[in-house]
């Protein structure tokens, strides 16, 4: 699909004044609608926003998109959980022509991680508005008390720096994590790229029970069984680590930087005077965390007001929305906008010399980039479940890699 590249040029020969928007619930979207009287001035065009939940965003996608309908133009999507199914069933319009067409806007400014990840057949069909990079949160008291003067670089260092910790105070555990088998994927999607692994080959093949993925596997499980809370459970999803972490009862958690606040505001943590944050510790492979966009713009491509709608997300991707968007508080996939103090204001200065490490060898992604997203983190995700609990963790991922190149094959039918 080629279409003419409509930057900041005339609009469509009797394209409708309304641009239909379909936004997620999300602070990114409050601080848009607050802006849209400024856009709507500048163009001339009047801006229609339907905002929703993520499941009834979801659902309403299902429903509008597969049945061809017109009455959305610009569409939040995101982009590692639909963006696959989306663009293979060709719900999204190729963006290629307008993403070149202003110089200004400039497209080369948009992290290389994000940019992959919505990118379908070499082809852009979306544009990142919400990043996300793994970085490793940590107490500075308890590293002080441990008489360790700088957090861990390498994962051999977290390793040991956590089985100090533990072995100091047997109440505070060294390191805390997901453990869930579906949520604890997108965690540990660090691990195994920092051993050198992933979950697919080069050649589309399942790659889970390389030997990076079962060194992977293993060290992660370890870490947990060996230096994670007592008695830890298998089923933790972000909230129910992070309020390990902010309760004072770990020294070290990695986690998405989005949910740093959850940390260092007094009134959720307990501990919000203590916490440092750094670069995720290299592995064999060097440091390799997830930069991934959690949501992005694109245009139905059923939609008959194209050139208005990209007149919004240039306006609303554009350097002065994306700065306004991160001295908020949104991390935006822009590099400019980290390279700017004004950008950088709001966020700790430890935070952002993390997010920086990992902007630049990030990976596009942090879960399998398949069109069935659910059924594969299960399939993915139980050898991390079988190391935390002891198993065998080299056996679990070759039972893993069975059931997950049958996945592959069955999805590619």
């Amino acid at each position: 699909m080629s279409l003419s590249a409509c930057g900041g040029g005339g609009d469509d020969a009797g394209a409708s004044k309304t641009v239909r928007v379909t936004l997620a619930n999300h602070v990114w979207t409050e601080n848009i609608k607050k802006s849209l009287p400024e856009f709507e001035k500048q163009t001339g065009l009047k801006v229609e926003v339907t905002q929703l939940g993520e499941d009834q965003l979801s659902d309403q996608y299902n429903v509008k998109l597969n049945a061809g309908s017109s009455d959305i133009d610009v569409m939040m999507y995101r982009p590692l959980q639909e963006g696959k199914l989306f663009a293979k069933n060709k719900y999204l319009t190729d963006l290629s022509d307008q993403v070149k067409a202003n110089k200004d806007w400039d497209f080369s400014d948009f992290q290389a991680g994000p940019v992959e990840a919505t990118t379908y057949d070499g082809k852009p069909v979306g544009v990142p508005i919400i990043t996300e990079q793994e970085v490793l949160y940590y107490r500075k008291d308890l590293l002080a008390k441990a008489g360790l003067s700088a957090p861990p670089k390498t994962l051999d260092e977290l390793k040991a720096a956590a089985a100090k910790v533990k072995a100091a105070q047997a109440d505070v555990a060294g390191f805390v994590a997901r453990t869930g088998k579906s949520p604890a994927v997108t965690q540990f999607s660090s691990f195994l790229y920092s051993f050198g692994g992933d979950f697919v080959d080069g050649s589309g093949k399942a790659a889970v029970n390389s030997d990076a993925a079962k060194q992977a596997y293993a060290y992660y499980g370890a870490l947990i069984k060996d230096s994670g809370p007592a008695n830890v459970s298998t089923d933790m999803g972000w909230p129910e680590a992070m309020a390990i972490f902010t309760q004072g009862k770990a020294a070290f958690y990695t986690e998405a930087n989005s949910l740093y606040k959850n940390a260092t505001d007094p009134a959720k943590s307990k501990i919000s005077d203590k916490v440092g944050f750094a670069p995720f510790p290299a592995g064999p492979a060097g440091s390799k965390p997830y930069n991934i966009p959690s949501w992005a713009l694109g245009i139905n491509s059923s939609s008959e007001n194209q050139g208005n709608a990209w007149k919004f997300i240039e306006w609303a991707t554009g350097k002065a929305q994306t700065l306004s968007q991160q001295t908020s508080g949104v991390p935006g996939a822009r590099s400019s906008v980290w390279a700017n103090p004004q950008g950088t204001s709001t966020f700790p200065k430890d935070l952002v010399e993390a997010i920086k490490a990992s902007t630049k060898a990030g990976v596009g992604h942090d879960r399998p980039l398949v069109v069935k997203v659910p059924e594969a983190r299960e399939i993915v995700g139980q050898p991390i479940v079988d190391a935390i609990t002891g198993k065998d963790a080299a056996a679990a991922a070759d039972t893993a890699n069975a059931a997950f190149q049958k996945f592959l094959d069955d999805e590619a039918k």
